[in-house]
């Protein structure tokens, strides 16, 4: 009796698509990638090991998200933030993360506090090796944590929005500041959870999300 080798089926197109859209929005928010990198259709199918399809509609949905430009010869690349465009996203980033900061403290039970506690135990440790990516990844797991007890899931994506158009830049800011410390006002937050403190809470979620930023477009 023969036996029929058979191929693995491919999975969906639209799976495929997901899987690029998710790597390398991914890669994007947590500052893998540089301001004003370039990227290919075709380095982007090798990479996932998908047809230029699924990378093509990645590539669109992140475009239309502010994570990637196209130029009109049809160049993509990382977006190149200017001075205005920075002071603005951290003006959003003051409003919707200060709001669900507000919204989170009356739900900020002892487990949350000592969760935020030990991701920021976290950021001091990529601090610590000089990890850029991996400090992007903690700090914006600390806020995410705190953000989700809000229960606002539509203001959520709106700040992950600004989060993955500022990614880029993000990394270029940690490599200018060359930080040895976790950021000051992390402890600030903590501390105002624990107190209840809701004035001191949103002076310190804004302090947090907007000094590195305006120093980056002064």
């Amino acid at each position: 009796m023969t036996t029929v080798q058979t191929r693995p089926a491919e999975p969906p197109a639209g799976s495929a698509h997901d899987r690029v859209y998710r790597g390398l929005r991914t890669r994007i928010m947590h500052g893998q990638l540089a301001p004003g990198q370039a990227l290919t259709l075709r380095g982007i199918g090798q990479e996932f090991e998908v047809s230029m399809t699924p990378a093509r509609e990645a590539v669109r949905r992140l475009v239309a998200e502010g994570a990637l430009s196209m130029s009109a010869s049809g160049r993509v690349a990382t977006p190149e933030l200017s001075n205005e465009r920075i002071e603005e996203l951290a003006a959003l980033r003051a409003l919707i993360e200060v709001e669900l900061a507000s919204r989170a403290l009356p739900r900020a039970h002892i487990a949350l506090i000592e969760r935020l506690q030990t991701i920021n135990g976290a950021v001091s440790d990529a601090v610590a090796r000089h990890d850029a990516v991996a400090y992007i990844r903690t700090n914006l797991e600390f806020h995410r944590t705190l953000y989700l007890r809000a229960q606002a899931p539509a203001m959520l994506a709106m700040a992950e929005t600004v989060w993955l158009q500022l990614g880029p830049t993000m990394r270029a800011l940690y490599g200018r500041l060359r930080r040895k410390e976790p950021p000051h006002y992390h402890r600030l937050i903590i501390a105002a959870l624990k107190a209840g403190d809701e004035p001191g809470l949103r002076l310190a979620v804004r302090s947090d999300v907007t000094q590195g930023l305006k120093m980056l477009a002064s």
